[in-house]
């Protein structure tokens, strides 16, 4: 992977750490998958590898990343969910043609069909979102606390009271910015009066 892009956000569920590839919405937004290839990449970091990926598939996979961000944001806040947000996840998932198979050490793996490896691995994205939006997996979607992300995560956490979609970024960011206004608001030491010689 190239060093020119920014690191993704990996996280252990596929769908919303598919959404994360557009980060910081509410500021600065910056976009992760900002070329064909880097699509590429993130699919294979996440088990979903695939040759090759065109402008046009890279549209697609950014049309799915917004309706699921639509459809977990919604969830998240209890709202109705965004029925073209709905469409597009049901669209998604019924295309994909991906086989799921079992390796010698136990693990699930994804077999893609080398024709449309892309798409594919799209409607495997937009299954586990529907998993997740649907309530049928042990935990809860939130938002990220953080003013400028609001990204939608999936909290597994056994309190579900996650605050962060991400601490490494989000989190980390956070407490640094509320230790230094408590450092700023915080008296200093008494100055000491200089003797005159």
């Amino acid at each position: 992977m190239s060093a020119s892009f920014p690191d993704f956000r990996l996280g252990s569920v596929l769908a919303t750490s598919f959404t994360g590839t557009l980060s910081e919405r509410h500021g600065d937004a910056l976009e992760r998958i900002p070329t064909p290839r880097r699509l590429v990449d993130w699919l294979t970091v996440n088990g979903l590898p695939v040759d090759a990926c065109t402008a046009a598939q890279l549209d697609l996979a950014r049309e799915l990343r917004e309706a699921i961000h639509a459809a977990a944001t919604a969830a998240a806040i209890q709202e109705a969910l965004p029925p073209a947000a709905v469409d597009v996840l049901n669209g998604f998932s019924t295309q994909g043609r991906a086989t799921v198979t079992l390796t010698p050490e136990g693990k699930r793996q994804w077999r893609l069909n080398s024709a449309t490896g892309v798409e594919d691995a799209l409607g495997v994205i937009a299954a586990d979102a529907i998993s997740i939006i649907a309530g049928e997996r042990d935990g809860q979607l939130a938002l990220c606390a953080s003013p400028t992300c609001q990204a939608a995560f999936f909290d597994t956490s056994r309190s579900r009271t996650r605050k962060w979609c991400d601490m490494n970024t989000c989190g980390n960011r956070q407490k640094k910015a509320r230790f230094h206004a408590n450092q700023r608001a915080k008296p200093g030491p008494p100055s000491t009066p200089q003797r005159s010689r």
